[in-house]
C-alpha cells in the first residue's frame, strides 16, 4: 500500500475534481465557469500531487515546450473566455505531454480483468499504443511496398 501525505491526499482529490469540472463543463456545452474551475483545479491539484518544484520541472523540460505551451495556452484562453478553442488546444497539449504514460497505462489495464478482456480483443489489440511499434510498421510497410514494386 503506497501511503500519501495530506497535501497529496488533497492534491488527488483537487486534481478529481477538476477531471470532474472539465468533463461537466464539456457535456453543458462549453461552460465557461466550469471549464475554468476544472483547469485551475486540475493544475493546483497536479502541483499537490508531485509538488511544486516536479512540477515546474515537468511542464517545462526542454523536449515538452511545444506541449506546455499548447495546455497552458488553452488553459489561458479557457480563463479569457474562448472555451471551445481553449479545450482543443489543452487536449493536444495534454496528449503530447502524456503521451509517455499511455502505454504504461494501457498495460496496467489489459491486466484488470473486464477491461483486460476488451483490450485483447482482435480488432483492438492491434491498435499499438507505441511510438516504437508505429516506427516498425512504416518500415515493414515500406518494405513490403518496395518489395512489391520491384
Amino acid at each position: 500500500m503506497i501511503s500519501l501525505t495530506d497535501s497529496q491526499k488533497i492534491g488527488m482529490g483537487l486534481t478529481g475534481f477538476g477531471v470532474f469540472f472539465l468533463f461537466f463543463g464539456m457535456i453543458l456545452f462549453f461552460d465557461k465557469a466550469l471549464l475554468a474551475i476544472g483547469n485551475i483545479f486540475f493544475v493546483v491539484g497536479l502541483a499537490f500531487v508531485i509538488g511544486l518544484e516536479r512540477t515546474f520541472r515537468f511542464f517545462f523540460q526542454k523536449h515538452k515546450m511545444k506541449a506546455t505551451s499548447f495546455f497552458l495556452g488553452g488553459v489561458f484562453i479557457v480563463l479569457i473566455g474562448w472555451p471551445i478553442i481553449g479545450v482543443f488546444l489543452e487536449f493536444y497539449g495534454f496528449f503530447l505531454l502524456f503521451r509517455g504514460f499511455f502505454p504504461v497505462v494501457v498495460g496496467f489495464i489489459r491486466r484488470i480483468p473486464v477491461l483486460g478482456y476488451l483490450l485483447n480483443l482482435p480488432f483492438i489489440s492491434g491498435v499499438s499504443f507505441s511510438r516504437q511499434a508505429d516506427e516498425e510498421k512504416i518500415v515493414s510497410w515500406s518494405f513490403y511496398f518496395h518489395k512489391r514494386i520491384l
